[in-house]
């Protein structure tokens, strides 16, 4: 059986990356593959309940360094229980978030260092990365306007200052920048339907090589 694919949305608040991750679920659906749908911090019941510890606590409680540990352990159980199953099935996985997210957020942001960030992830993925992470972009004011739009509360890190988002922005920009081969770059300012389309055109070539 042909191991499916892992794709991985990434993008600051109110980037959309929730709304195109289940549009994209659904065009990978209509072309006949078998997709599980999933998001982190979370994405399997152990996970799930480290999430509900991690931000349960206020701002600056934990420690960056624990911070990215729990991240992390969260993340060992993603991928053992949910994400590499799924794949050695044959399904392909798009996750709502994944390490990039610490690599940007605990690595860039907390000051607990890129470097670091990626050698704990060797311990606990090995050389297992995202066949495609799409990179949903939008300016911190945007971003933060259409979070401010929504009924729902904010979580701790949706309320920090602009500076803070604007760091996350420019940190991820400089993945997208460093790392080419992996990333897709997705204007995410225009309207709902024209991201998925990028996104469907991002996927295309992926998705065809599957359906040979």
């Amino acid at each position: 059986m042909r191991r499916g694919r892992f794709i991985t949305l990434e993008g600051g608040d109110g980037a959309g990356k929730s709304t195109q991750g289940r549009r994209l679920v659904a065009y990978l659906k209509q072309k006949g593959l078998s997709v599980v749908a999933t998001r982190e911090v979370g994405g399997s019941p152990g996970a799930e309940d480290i999430r509900q510890l991690w931000l349960s606590k206020p701002d600056r409680f934990w420690d960056p360094m624990t911070e990215a540990l729990l991240v992390m352990a969260a993340r060992r159980e993603h991928l053992v229980k949910t994400v590499w199953p799924a794949l050695d099935r044959g399904a392909w996985v798009v996750s709502d978030r994944f390490v990039d997210s610490t690599r940007v957020y605990q690595g860039v942001a907390l000051g607990v260092g890129v470097p670091k960030v990626d050698a704990l992830y060797k311990e606990i993925a090995g050389t297992f990365w995202p066949d495609m992470t799409l990179y949903l972009d939008v300016p911190v004011e945007t971003g933060l306007a259409r979070m401010k739009a929504r009924a729902n509360a904010l979580d701790r890190f949706e309320q920090q200052q602009v500076a803070f988002h604007e760091t996350l922005r420019s940190a991820f920009l400089g993945l997208v920048k460093n790392e080419p081969e992996r990333f897709r770059l997705i204007d995410a300012t225009k309207d709902e339907e024209r991201v998925s389309e990028s996104i469907e055109h991002a996927v295309q070539g992926m998705v065809d090589a599957a359906l040979m």
